[in-house]
């Protein structure tokens, strides 16, 4: 048996973020989906396996496979290199298999997306980014998907990075500018979008305002921090699944571990918000916080997303 591939360039086809979007909506808001937390496996003491499983009974399963090998960089190969298998739940039967790196920057970005419609402002319309990464151009096309984004601020440690994804969006119906100086454009903007590898805080509270929104996306170790305490403590703090954010995220975990925060600071999860179980933005004033740190039920939806429309004629 030969099982359909389906690589970058067939994803890019296939993909529209407000479906993939309300997909990801509606499966936080059933329920059904069973996700353990992912599963790491150390070998050649500096790489890393990673297995995160899901499911739905009587449906589907997904299962992602990826290999973390720092040293690819100095062999001119991805760090990060992986599949996700979908099977069918009630045969065990595989039916797709689809590149690991593209489907995981549009379910993050996708998963940002959600939160920010639930959580910002309905007329945010500024937007700055922090990161110069593959998945910053995927969380601009995301969050102006949901909001009525006009001005894009794109800053990173490399100029000519940012210039170049201001170079990439030189036709998108809104402006996106390379920034040298994020700290005075962060105060100015409705939401701000984190995707880094830093270690120390990149913004404290003097460089927000009220009725923002912060999506948090980098600070996946617990040692790594996008935001310091002071910005944890004036927001309200919303996470895409608890056990993960509060283990892994040091946005997260290194606040709840100095008691600088409690658990109870969590207001919710995305499901939660999804199932209207918590309370999202209540007053234009409030800042908001969405911590993402990913998880196996969104890539399930996006592999079971992908396929279907692949199954299309």
């Amino acid at each position: 048996m030969t099982l359909p591939y389906l690589n970058q360039t067939e994803i890019e086809t296939l993909h529209d973020y407000p479906l993939l979007i309300e997909a990801l909506a509606q499966a936080l808001a059933q329920a059904e989906i069973q996700y353990p937390l992912r599963q790491h496996y150390s070998y050649q003491d500096k790489n890393t396996l990673l297995v995160m499983p899901s499911w739905q009974d009587d449906r589907d399963i997904g299962i992602k496979l990826v290999t973390v090998t720092p040293d690819n960089q100095q062999r001119g190969l991805p760090s990060i290199q992986g599949v996700v298998v979908y099977f069918d739940a009630n045969t065990g039967a595989p039916l797709v298999v689809l590149d690991a790196a593209t489907l995981t920057r549009k379910r993050t970005a996708a998963a940002s997306a959600l939160a920010s419609q639930l959580l910002s402002r309905a007329d945010s319309n500024t937007l700055l980014l922090l990161g110069t990464g593959a998945l910053v151009p995927e969380l601009i096309r995301a969050h102006a998907a949901v909001r009525p984004i006009s001005k894009v601020y794109v800053w990173g440690r490399t100029a000519s990075k940012a210039q170049r994804i201001q170079t990439l969006f030189a036709q998108a119906p809104f402006q996106v500018e390379a920034v040298v100086d994020y700290l005075s454009i962060a105060p100015q903007v409705d939401i701000i979008s984190t995707a880094t590898m830093a270690v120390e805080p990149l913004l404290n509270e003097i460089h927000i305002r009220k009725g923002q929104h912060l999506d948090l996306v980098g600070s996946y170790l617990p040692h790594m921090r996008e935001v310091d305490d002071s910005v944890v403590t004036k927001a309200k703090i919303y996470v895409d699944n608890r056990p993960g954010a509060e283990k892994e995220s040091g946005d997260i975990f290194q606040p709840l571990s100095d008691g600088i925060i409690t658990k109870e600071d969590i207001r919710g999860a995305l499901a939660e918000l999804c199932r209207e179980e918590v309370n999202a933005r209540e007053l234009s004033s409030e800042i908001t916080l969405f911590k993402s740190v990913g998880f196996a039920l969104e890539d399930l939806v996006a592999a079971r997303f992908y396929y279907e429309r692949y199954l299309q004629p």
